[in-house]
């Protein structure tokens, strides 16, 4: 469970004082979550709170219980995130070696890793590209790879923000596809509001406030009357 109790979000000071979060307050324990909003509105500031990316200015974020701040580390091995460019997240050469990459921390690597890789390869379709330079894969591929990655680690949440922006429709219907398979919590940053068909609930943010938080149908229905 997620708990986000009174944050606000403020960076600079004086006249460049910029309030990005102002006084969320939600608990998240349903296993699909939407968040949408404007650019600017703090949806993404909100998603990287949940893992400790950020730390917030004031109130606290727990996940489990352990507070993102104080005992960020354990949080982090909670909660995986994808970002919207996925060679923000591609550290190794090639496609097999980052996907290994992650089981270090596990542990296991090397042989004991190779039947885990191939396993997690197999299941996103990147078993042909395992030895591919991971730059050269298209864009579809690099975000597969990214949450490849990141699944291996068996997080408990995953968090993607805006993973489909720079992806064409069928790529982006492709990774939706895989969200939608996964047993984790996952909370979704989109804009593509098709992709939220079947969630739990939405979340909806506007100017860095928590607005509206409902079924998808009625969270849509209040983002898009919101931007009209």
């Amino acid at each position: 469970m997620i708990e986000v109790s009174g944050v606000s979000q403020v960076y600079g000071a004086g006249a460049a004082r910029r309030t990005v979060l102002d006084g969320v307050e939600v608990t998240l324990s349903e296993h699909r979550i939407g968040v949408v909003g404007s650019n600017g509105s703090g949806k993404s500031t909100f998603a990287r709170l949940l893992n400790g990316l950020v730390e917030p200015t004031r109130g606290t974020v727990t996940v489990d219980g352990l507070d993102t701040v104080r005992e960020g580390r354990a949080v982090r091995q909670k909660v995986g995130f994808c970002f919207t460019d996925p060679d923000s997240q591609i550290v190794m050469p090639t496609v097999r070696e980052d996907v290994a990459f992650g089981l270090r921390r596990k542990g296991l690597r090397g042989a004991a890793a190779d039947p885990v890789v191939d396993d997690a390869l197999a299941r996103f379709g990147l078993s042909a590209l395992a030895d591919s330079p991971a730059h050269t894969l298209s864009g579809g591929e690099k975000q597969l790879l990214a949450l490849c990655s990141v699944l291996i680690t068996e997080p408990d949440v995953l968090v993607l923000d805006e993973p489909t922006t720079l992806l064409d429709l069928r790529n982006a219907r492709r990774i939706g596809d895989v969200v939608a398979s996964l047993p984790q919590q996952v909370l979704l940053v989109t804009h593509q509001l098709d992709l939220l068909a079947g969630f739990d609930r939405v979340l909806v943010f506007d100017e860095g406030r928590l607005v509206h938080d409902d079924a998808p149908a009625g969270a849509v229905d209040h983002y898009r009357r919101l931007m009209a």
